[in-house]
């Protein structure tokens, strides 16, 4: 059975899109922990981050590079924390999380509640600085 992330990827499921290539999904996360809170996953399905090839892996983490810093010029923050738990969902993914201080990282912190809207047009100012 597909992951739900695979589900999105096939557009099953909406997203709000921020970034794609041949291999790799940005997306926003639908419970963020800040606004910009971005998922990326490969476009392939793979359970564990470190299961992926060497090749893909070091790929991946060059697409969350341009997806990090097109979050930076659209929502402000000091940094773009990068966050790799890899339980909640049987797919490889890397959490890119706006940041303004280390505790900002901790997961017992209330997840924002945003609407359809707010989500849009966050995606939107990202994928206007995705390079």
């Amino acid at each position: 059975m597909a992951t739900i992330f695979s589900r999105i990827i096939a557009g099953e499921i909406p997203s709000y899109k921020v970034a794609e290539n041949e291999q790799f999904y940005a997306f926003l996360d639908i419970n963020p922990m800040a606004k910009g809170h971005t998922l990326v996953v490969p476009k392939q399905e793979i359970d564990y981050i470190f299961d992926l090839n060497d090749k893909l892996l070091a790929e991946m983490t060059v697409f969350s590079k341009k997806v990090a810093a097109a979050i930076e010029k659209a929502v402000p923050c000091k940094r773009i924390g990068v966050m790799v738990i890899g339980l909640e969902v049987p797919h490889a993914h890397i959490h890119l999380i706006p940041i303004q201080k280390e505790g900002d990282m901790s997961l017992t912190n209330p997840r924002l509640n945003l609407l359809g809207d707010e989500f849009a047009k966050i995606a939107e100012a990202i994928r206007d600085n995705v390079k």
